[in-house]
């Protein structure tokens, strides 16, 4: 009877010895095949085409002449992490994940990035996405996202790549997200609200789309209080005068609508 456990771990030794020698000698093939293989082609595959447009195939095949000769290399030659740094190097490409099958194929799939918000300051356009990373505008692509221009307290420097310098630009920029996100959930807002415009003096504005009056939304804060301001505007001040009799209605302040006549 003690005999019987002892044959056990033996044979369970044994087949594990087994499986590891089959491992080795799968590895092996396979790494030997990897060395003889040469690589024959190149494929991509975005992965939010269907939603986003930033970026095709094309585009990867013109930024992998960066890399340098692939085609026609051994399989395990190509080295997938530089491909990978270079693809990620590009400001509308979030990630990318580069890898070889035994058919000798590159294959690269790619995720872009998805913008929530274009900000317009003078001259200068680019986006945002809800992670504060900013990047430029794009040639092929125009995202149909909500834009905010004016005074935008957002510096970067000539690449327009990366989160803003400054802990204020970032809290900023997070809390102008969080307006937008806050509007477009909203059915109401989201109908109502055409733009948003920063003013020198830091007060956002919002402008709707239809309607002469602009609303000094102030700080990108207290959203509820302010929007409920907006809504007694429209409900028990607009109605008592015809036409676009007030262009400039102030919510910013704690329980006051102050409104200019046109």
């Amino acid at each position: 009877m003690k005999k019987g456990p002892a044959i056990y771990r033996l044979i369970l030794l044994v087949m594990l010895a087994v499986l590891v020698t089959v491992f080795v000698a799968v590895s092996g093939a396979s790494s030997r095949q990897r060395h003889a293989t040469t690589c024959k082609g190149l494929n991509v595959v975005i992965a939010d085409s269907a939603s986003l447009s930033f970026v095709n195939a094309s585009d990867i095949k013109g930024y992998m002449e960066s890399y340098g000769p692939f085609l026609g290399q051994r399989l395990d030659s190509v080295n997938l992490r530089r491909i990978e740094e270079i693809l990620g190097s590009k400001s509308a490409i979030l990630g990318s994940e580069a890898y070889m099958t035994d058919d000798g194929m590159l294959n690269i799939r790619i995720t872009q990035r998805e913008p929530v918000v274009r900000f317009q300051k003078g001259g200068t356009g680019f986006y945002a996405d809800e992670r504060g990373f900013i990047f430029p505008l794009q040639e092929n692509y125009t995202s149909l996202v909500p834009v905010v221009d004016g005074a935008v307290p957002i510096y970067s420097d000539a690449s327009l790549k990366g989160e803003p310098a400054t802990p204020r630009e970032r809290k900023w920029l997070a809390d102008v997200t969080s307006l937008l996100s806050y509007i477009s959930r909203d059915k109401v807002w989201s109908e109502l609200v055409a733009q948003l415009t920063v003013e020198e003096g830091g007060d956002i504005v919002i402008i709707p789309r239809e309607g002469a009056e602009r609303f000094v939304f102030g700080s990108p804060d207290g959203f509820d209080a302010k929007f409920d301001r907006i809504r007694n505007y429209y409900q028990a001040v607009k109605p008592l005068h015809e036409g676009d009799y007030y262009t400039r209605v102030n919510v910013k302040f704690d329980n006051q609508i102050i409104c200019r006549k046109k």
